[in-house]
């Protein structure tokens, strides 16, 4: 079984999966349009929730949020399911193939096969397109590989059923009904409205203030936990903004390209000064990832390492802090 569908390479998986499914049904719509009117960018510190043992760090919306602001408002309808058993969760899969509809899943990324082991570690949030299948194998288009693969059942099983936070509980979607005209300018603008409320809420752990308050806490790291500690918190910090779904500094180049498209659609001369603005961020995110790493690989030199790097992300913070002010005043 093999159904008709073409494989994108995108920056990130769950973007990635929706402009594929979407172009797959005729309706053209590129990665940086998806992250931007699914309103994708966000911080959150969520020091009550451990991950890898360090408090998570989120630079995105929860899984699945995207496509469904994306669908929203763009008036189309997706179908989700869960499943309790494999054999249920296999059975609706194969019913797809069987009516030719290439099938989105959320799955564990520590069981695939196809990922390097450095990639592989506990966490549920990834996404792919199931686009056939053969008597031992499924294939696959993860959009975050250069070209199609392919897991075995036994492991797309493993994927789909993974445990933990955030367990995709065999999780498939699908888009059912795409209208034959959308409205691209009233979407971008509600995307838009969306993020800079969530990025200028006045909540501690939330968006600037979220980034702020991390700032302070790295700050602290060192006395409150121990060196090594400290140095696995930021680790786990720069690899959840550099490796894991993308991360800080490249959600923000995927946001300024989404601007440089706005800023087309709308006619809004202002939006392509903001994604270059946007990109000197992302830039200053990827700066503060290196600098990080060298303090928790020993290899920095700087005295007071740990107030130089909580200088650097205030610094950020503040940044956006302008950066989304601006920009809702440059779509009221």
């Amino acid at each position: 079984m093999q159904v008709t569908f073409t494989h994108h390479q995108s920056a990130h998986c769950e973007n990635g999966v929706a402009s594929n499914l979407l172009k797959n049904n005729g309706l053209n719509i590129s990665e940086p349009m998806i992250f931007g009117i699914g309103s994708g960018l966000l911080f959150v510190y969520l020091p009550f929730i451990k991950v890898n043992h360090a408090p998570a760090i989120s630079y995105r919306t929860l899984p699945g949020q995207i496509f469904n602001k994306v669908a929203s408002r763009l008036n189309l309808k997706i179908k989700r399911q869960k499943f309790s058993s494999v054999v249920n969760a296999n059975k609706a899969l194969e019913e797809n193939l069987k009516n030719n509809i290439p099938t989105g899943l959320q799955v564990g990324v520590y069981n695939l096969s196809y990922f390097p082991d450095e990639y592989r570690f506990h966490f549920n949030a990834h996404n792919l397109v199931v686009y056939g299948k053969t008597e031992t194998d499924y294939l696959i288009s993860d959009p975050v590989m250069e070209t199609v693969t392919t897991l075995t059942h036994a492991e797309l099983d493993k994927v789909r059923f993974a445990k933990g936070a955030f367990a995709p509980r065999g999780q498939m979607y699908y888009p059912i009904q795409i209208p034959k005209e959308v409205d691209l300018k009233s979407a971008i603008i509600k995307g838009i409205k969306d993020t800079c409320r969530v990025m200028l809420a006045p909540m501690p752990i939330v968006g600037v203030r979220g980034i702020k308050f991390v700032s302070g806490r790295i700050r602290k790291w060192p006395a409150k936990h121990g060196v090594r500690k400290a140095n696995h918190y930021l680790a786990q910090m720069v690899r959840m903004q550099e490796e894991i779904g993308t991360g800080g500094g490249g959600f923000r180049f995927i946001y300024a390209a989404f601007l440089q498209e706005a800023s087309v659609v709308l006619g809004n001369e202002e939006l392509k000064n903001l994604s270059k603005e946007m990109t000197k961020i992302g830039d200053s995110w990827r700066d503060f990832a290196v600098e990080a790493s060298r303090i928790y690989k020993n290899r920095s030199a700087k005295e007071d390492a740990y107030n130089v790097i909580a200088d650097e992300l205030l610094d950020i913070a503040n940044r956006e802090e302008i950066f989304f002010k601006k920009l809702k005043k440059a779509i009221s």
